[in-house]
């Protein structure tokens, strides 16, 4: 199954459901997709955005969420809904938003975005922001760009054959 990871104005389509970090240790998993919200038979639950996340806010300390709970978190509020699941800092300023976008509105992204999205048909579109820390890795994701470090990414599209990695070095497909 493919998902597509929509990063400020970038388009990751990757054949698996997770984002790591690599280093000279070797890949560190920090977002992991468990289930996306789709629609289901009325005898069963509704299935839902469910994710793990690993990750550190700026001032390096650690959030840990498995299936959308808390194992580790600072007094931070983690608001859960069916589609997103937002981990904010108490003035309001976001550490992770992970956001599963909508048919509808997964169509009325740029045009080489909807292009590459309808030829890969992905399970679904994700779209990711915040400001956090993964390792050593500052990373930063707005509307617009994606921040590794130092680096800035915009406007690329891009599809995989493997899990979509960010080193030091860039983005890894």
């Amino acid at each position: 199954m493919k998902y597509a990871f929509l990063l400020g104005s970038n388009l990751f389509v990757v054949p698996g459901n997770t984002i790591s970090f690599t280093d000279n240790e070797g890949a560190h998993r920090f977002l992991r997709i468990l289930s996306v919200n789709q629609p289901t038979p009325p005898e069963q639950p509704r299935a839902v955005l469910t994710i793990d996340a690993d990750v550190k806010d700026n001032h390096g300390n650690e959030i840990r969420l498995t299936a959308n709970k808390p194992e580790v978190a600072p007094p931070y509020d983690i608001l859960e809904q069916k589609d997103r699941i937002l981990i904010t800092m108490p003035d309001g300023r976001t550490v992770l938003d992970v956001h599963q976008l909508d048919d509808r509105s997964a169509r009325s992204l740029e045009h080489n975005i909807v292009a590459e999205i309808e030829v890969n048909a992905p399970v679904a579109v994700i779209r990711v922001r915040g400001h956090f820390i993964v390792g050593d890795l500052h990373i930063e994701i707005d509307n617009e760009k994606l921040f590794l470090g130092k680096d800035s990414y915009a406007n690329s599209v891009l599809a995989g054959s493997d899990e979509l990695q960010f080193s030091h070095a860039g983005v890894l497909l």
